[in-house]
């Protein structure tokens, strides 16, 4: 965050310890907290945990990515001819790049608890609790109380992964995406079940560590969600690395035994490993929260319904993050809780979290899209043309080694404005954000001619655009 110089918090109503209370510290939390402590709001924040950052920083986005970033660089050493000329590299577990993800783990948390600390926010450790729509309950680790008051609560308390009552999760050999951050053995094979985002992105760590991988997938095809040619290109790199992928699969029971698991399925098979990862939905945090005092209902999937200003049925009481929802995502819930800290500030709030929001999936390699896909412009009869750039073709992927992968750009055929842009392949998340500069740009400024016109540093990933742009641009009729 940066550094603002310090002013005086106007103080709350008398009647009140605060302007406003946040329940959670992860993105959302984070969002609403630092925006209404910029607006001279008094604050303070409840956090459950030791310490700051939710699922994000501890169990979600940053764990799970620090353990990509080391298996894709362990992926890229063992190809490397460079070091192979005397020895042979030697094979890494899932329990020692856990060491590097426990590192960034510790930073972002660490830097995370300086910005309540400089924004002057007050930070409360304990379980939060509704007494009624302005006092929350604090129930600190000790077992001691206290009760805080504000005339604005907002529920930033994020999700957890779904656990079906069936299945023993107290068994050593059963996980969670939260849990499998406590794997301290070295299974040959593992089952998981759920080929979600979490599930795809677990698939392609442990594969690429040398584990075999049964990926069972509830649906007929890998994330639906992204276009077709993407989506397969994932089901083509994962089927070449040997992960096995059972479609249209749903488990009846889990048999659990001291040195692995059985999973039945319901359609008769039985698939065998040494430990299961059970990846499939996730649960609003709100079972705790004693909702019924302020007369809020979360609902099967423990989330809350709110207006476009994140307020929910109860008019002081507001919602961010993945506890409302789509698109359950940390960086659309940081703009969630700027957003809602301005509306809280200001009573209204005319601006909104954009449409296209970008989807990034940290595979190995990365898939990442914003705006329309094909599927959906074909289906709504929109004229468009595609462009594309073979990530083999350019000079930056041949030097990196990265050359698997491909952008895709789709133009409408007569405005040739930029209606979406799709990448599979190393650096996908970031490559993708110049896609959705130029679709955010107004008054004509959205047009694929863009990325022809202008010069782009030379050898670059970036490179991709231009190269896709004249492919498809040649093929205007």
């Amino acid at each position: 965050m940066a550094k603002q110089k310090a002013s005086k918090h106007i103080q709350p109503e008398a009647s009140y310890n605060y302007d406003a209370i946040i329940i959670g510290t992860g993105p959302g939390g984070e969002g609403t907290a630092m925006n209404l402590a910029k607006s001279n709001k008094k604050v303070a924040v409840i956090e459950r945990q030791r310490d700051v950052g939710g699922g994000c920083v501890h169990w979600g986005t940053i764990p799970s990515k620090a353990l990509r970033h080391s298996v894709s660089r362990y992926i890229e050493y063992k190809a490397n001819p460079l070091f192979h000329i005397n020895e042979r590299p030697g094979r890494l577990t899932f329990p020692d790049i856990l060491k590097h993800s426990s590192a960034v783990i510790s930073k972002q948390s660490s830097l995370r608890s300086s910005f309540y600390e400089r924004n002057r926010i007050d930070l409360f450790q304990g379980d939060a609790s509704f007494v009624d729509k302005h006092t929350i309950n604090v129930r600190h680790q000790d077992g001691s109380f206290e009760q805080l008051t504000a005339p604005t609560i907002v529920i930033a308390t994020g999700s957890r992964p779904y656990r079906p009552p069936e299945i023993d999760f107290t068994h050593p050999r059963v996980y969670d995406s939260d849990t499998i951050l406590n794997l301290q053995h070295d299974p040959q094979r593992i089952l998981i079940y759920g080929a979600g985002v979490i599930g795809c992105e677990y698939a392609s760590i442990f594969k690429g560590l040398g584990t075999k991988v049964d990926l069972v997938n509830t649906r007929d095809r890998l994330l639906a969600f992204m276009d077709d040619e993407i989506s397969d290109a994932l089901s083509y790199h994962f089927w070449n690395s040997g992960i096995f992928i059972r479609h249209n699969e749903e488990f009846e029971r889990v048999e659990t035994r001291d040195d692995g698991i059985i999973m039945h399925m319901k359609s008769g098979k039985r698939v065998k490993a040494d430990c299961l990862l059970f990846a499939n939905g996730r649960t609003g945090n709100t079972d705790t929260l004693n909702l019924d005092a302020v007369g809020l209902k979360s609902d099967s999937r423990g989330q809350l319904r709110v207006n476009e200003s994140y307020q929910t049925e109860v008019d002081n009481i507001y919602a961010v993050g993945d506890v409302i929802g789509y698109p359950s995502l940390a960086s659309a819930a940081f703009d969630q809780g700027r957003i809602c800290a301005d509306a809280i500030v200001h009573g209204q709030c005319s601006e909104k979290l954009i449409i296209d929001i970008p989807a990034g999936i940290y595979t190995i390699p990365e898939m990442s899209s914003v705006g329309k896909t094909e599927q959906q412009l074909t289906a709504a009869r929109i004229p468009y043309e595609v462009g594309r750039a073979q990530f083999k073709h350019l000079a930056r992927a041949q030097i990196a080694g990265t050359d698997v992968g491909s952008l895709k750009i789709l133009f409408h055929s007569e405005t040739k404005e930029v209606l979406g842009v799709h990448c599979f392949g190393e650096r996908a998340s970031e490559i993708v954000h110049i896609g959705q500069a130029i679709m955010e740009q107004k008054n004509g400024g959205n047009n694929v001619e863009y990325f022809v016109n202008t010069t782009f540093n030379y050898p670059t990933m970036a490179e991709a655009y231009r190269v896709a742009a004249l492919n498809g641009l040649n093929r205007l009729v």
